[in-house]
């Protein structure tokens, strides 16, 4: 890897707890610190559950002092004034920025938009650009870099907002830190992530799998998250009759021992980034099922080589697909062998190469 000139790079992010998004931006300040960068993480929230590296202004202490308008406009003083003490080479936007009168304020007088390099961690794009075309250019057109973490995420803002500066890098992933082993797999598949069934559609996953052959050999759905439908999800497993063979395990930011120990993990959203929870599992040498949603499944999975791909919003399709990965036991074993290989371009050190040309 070639060191950095030793150039400031702050990343500001939502917050570094609960979610992939987060855990991703963790990450990054972790792979662009070890090839050299002096590297700060500015938190939004008051929540640092995962690693990162360089020095940190937690905003979010702030804000749980004082979280009135006076309070707000306070943090975007401190703020301002952080980076104007740094004069960072870039700043790279890993936030959803949702408010235009704030994201205006931000974008022209907080940040220096030449430095800026704006990320888009989702496919529901709303939520990182303002919907209306002409606002969402007025805010982010004269940025250094649009940054999607997925292909398809770039190819949408592009067409959407007619942006010059778009591309678009993977999230990366340690591969070493999956070197966990489990001699035999046990009798359950699971789903882990967030509880919310706007988005992750759990509500799709207990469906097709009480129409699939699974609870008849005795294989248990285990799904392990925290969230605001977790009492919803619950009844839903009552009303389909299938108590007996869901398990509902609490928030767990190390699940690598349970993922390593599924037969396989089913992800069932309506729209996704670039989900971690795929590339998570694949590093551990467990096979994936995944609607083909927007976007991501499609860019890590290889149909029939690491997982299965389905169609999406369709229980017939995914029960068949859930029970045919139990049953084919030669597809099974070819899924699972190929799983750890297929993410190696995944790894740190190919994605810091793509931020280092950006960077330098």
């Amino acid at each position: 890897m070639l060191k950095a000139n030793n150039k400031k790079i702050c990343i500001v992010v939502s917050s570094l707890g609960k979610g992939g998004a987060e855990r991703s931006s963790g990450l990054l300040s972790q792979i662009l610190f070890d090839v050299g960068y002096d590297v700060h993480v500015v938190s939004v929230l008051n929540d640092t559950e995962f690693s990162y590296k360089g020095k940190l202004l937690n905003l979010g202490e702030l804000k749980d002092q004082d979280d009135s308008t006076l309070g707000r406009l306070k943090r975007l003083r401190v703020l301002k004034a952080y980076l104007r003490t740094h004069n960072f080479d870039y700043v790279i936007d890993n936030r959803t920025r949702i408010g235009f009168i704030k994201e205006f304020i931000i974008s022209k007088f907080i940040y220096a938009p030449k430095k800026t390099i704006y990320c888009i961690r989702s496919y529901k794009t709303a939520n990182y650009i303002n919907p209306n075309r002409f606002l969402g250019r007025l805010l982010y057109a004269n940025a250094y870099k649009t940054v999607g973490v997925s292909k398809a995420i770039a190819e949408h803002v592009k067409a959407v907002y007619k942006f010059k500066n778009v591309t678009s890098i993977y999230n990366p992933i340690v591969l070493e830190e999956y070197n966990t082993k489990s001699e035999t797999q046990e009798n359950y598949i699971l789903f882990f992530g967030r509880l919310d069934d706007e988005v992750k559609n759990i509500s799709l996953l207990l469906k097709a799998y009480s129409k699939s052959e699974l609870p008849k050999h005795k294989i248990s759905l285990k799904i392990l998250g925290e969230g605001k439908d977790l009492e919803t999800l619950m009844n839903q497993v009552k009303t389909l009759n299938i108590a007996s063979n869901v398990k509902f395990l609490p928030y767990n930011p190390n699940p690598s021992a349970i993922v390593n120990s599924a037969l396989y993990t089913v992800l069932t959203s309506r729209y996704e980034g670039f989900p971690r929870s795929i590339l998570e599992s694949l590093a551990l040498g467990t096979p994936v099922i995944s609607v083909d949603c927007k976007s991501g499944p499609n860019e890590i999975i290889q149909n029939t080589s690491n997982g299965l791909l389905v169609e999406n919003h369709n229980p017939d399709a995914l029960a068949e697909a859930m029970t045919k990965l139990f049953i084919d036991k030669d597809l099974y074993l070819q899924c699972k062998q190929n799983s750890k290989s297929s993410v190696a371009h995944f790894s740190e050190a190919e994605i810091v190469k793509q931020w280092q040309v950006i960077l330098n």
